[in-house]
């Protein structure tokens, strides 16, 4: 796609849109002025005067859209860098991602001719009629928050059906993810990218028939590397044009690159992989996207370390049972380190914690200090007493973490605790 014939200011609004605007960035800044985030309130109120405000923002716009259940943060900002190789670049950096913090985003920055929006995926139907995006990078699909959601499954219909409506829309998709493949399968235009991941509990049965979904290993040329599949009604895995493992990229020519991230893990490989094939589809070139992506040492606190009374702490985000299985392969780096978990069951994470048990903390076993902490930390010491765990249960998190010897420590939490300790282990430092 020629992205320079898309070009537009985007600030040639409608006067009805352009008061609203005005007045939701008014909104931003007192509620900065009084100490609040200011990004959402912004969107709320205009939103509130114009209700067609995200189309009207994006008009005239090249706008991509990045969703999926996990890694929308990480492959946004990833995208949005290497899209910065040709013009700038609107994009909701914070992971505000329903349609208020779209419309605050994008009304900061009205003049970037390119837009690349992160989309809770079960708004993205709305949004995608609203805007008609160019690319709509789908990353993954797995149960999260079903007290809030529902089920995954009843997310892919809703993605499906969203995806045929389109015209003119690409659509860069996982093909390892079954969920995936079936919401993209039949859209106009795709790019499939092997990404691999580690879970497979929401696709042992097909999404089309219900009947079982076979995996075999794959290690030739037409399937890449990893894991095909199929179903005996025919829906099955497609050949990729991009294959991305153990830290290599082949791309559509056949050309074998390293990546060389500065993020670690296979998740993140897999996020830059999207990423530069949906950059590349925009005309984006492959060599300096890659060389923006390379930039990227962190992702809103994500793998950063914080000191606190000798303790060196790395902090990592797992929100579910997919986060999790991304998760474990970084804690083998070290089996000595201490393993703090900290979960809360606030209305951002989903009450419902059922998907404890779906996690594998039995992979924990063997490690000489495992903490269970968080609101939710009597819930999850059952969990890990179920899983053969030798943990001790700390419920404040700044606690668990002057419990343990010093030196390098290992806190994995999920949303709201991540959020917390984010700040107040920052602060502390």
């Amino acid at each position: 796609m020629d992205v320079a014939a898309a070009h537009g200011t985007g600030a040639d609004l409608p006067a009805r849109t352009a008061a609203a605007v005005a007045a939701g960035n008014l909104a931003a800044r007192l509620s900065k002025a009084a100490g609040g985030g200011g990004g959402i309130i912004g969107g709320r109120v205009t939103l509130a005067l114009d209700p067609q405000a995200l189309g009207r923002l994006c008009r005239d716009r090249t706008v991509a859209l990045v969703t999926g259940t996990n890694g929308k943060t990480t492959t946004t900002m990833m995208l949005a860098r290497a899209m910065s190789v040709l013009e700038p670049v609107a994009t909701n950096h914070s992971g505000a991602n329903m349609p208020d913090g779209l419309v605050a985003a994008l009304s900061t920055d009205q003049a970037a001719p390119l837009a690349v929006l992160e989309i809770d995926e079960n708004y993205l139907p709305k949004i995608s009629d609203a805007v008609q995006p160019a690319v709509i990078v789908l990353l993954n699909l797995s149960r999260d928050q079903m007290d809030r959601v529902g089920e995954v499954r009843h997310t892919e219909r809703n993605l499906r059906a969203a995806i045929a409506r389109l015209r003119d829309t690409t659509i860069v998709a996982n093909c390892d993810d079954v969920l995936v493949t079936s919401a993209a399968i039949d859209a106009d235009s795709t790019v499939w990218v092997s990404a691999g991941g580690n879970w497979r509990g929401d696709s042992t049965s097909c999404p089309r028939c219900g009947m079982r979904v076979h995996t075999e290993a794959a290690d030739d040329a037409a399937t890449g590397l990893g894991v095909d599949w199929h179903c005996d009604c025919g829906f099955r895995r497609p050949r990729p044009a991009w294959v991305v493992r153990g830290g290599h990229l082949t791309t559509p020519t056949g050309e074998d690159v390293q990546l060389k991230l500065r993020l670690p893990g296979s998740a993140n490989e897999a996020d830059a992989a999207l990423a530069l094939a949906a950059a590349t589809h925009l005309n984006v070139p492959f060599l300096p996207a890659l060389e923006r992506i390379r930039t990227i040492t962190g992702v809103g606190g994500r793998y950063t370390t914080v000191s606190r009374n000798g303790r060196v702490t790395r902090l990592l985000l797992a929100k579910n049972p997919a986060g999790w299985a991304e998760t474990f392969p970084l804690l083998r780096e070290d089996s000595d380190r201490p393993v703090i978990i900290a979960v809360n069951g606030r209305e951002a994470d989903g009450r419902d914690l059922s998907w404890l048990w779906d996690v594998p903390f039995e992979l924990l076993r063997g490690r000489n200090t495992v903490v269970a902490t968080g609101e939710r930390s009597a819930d999850l010491a059952v969990r890990l007493t179920y899983a053969g765990i030798q943990h001790s249960h700390v419920p404040d998190p700044y606690d668990a973490v002057d419990s343990v010897a010093a030196g390098a420590v290992e806190l994995v939490a999920n949303y709201t605790a991540f959020r917390d300790l984010k700040s107040g282990l920052s602060d502390a430092s």
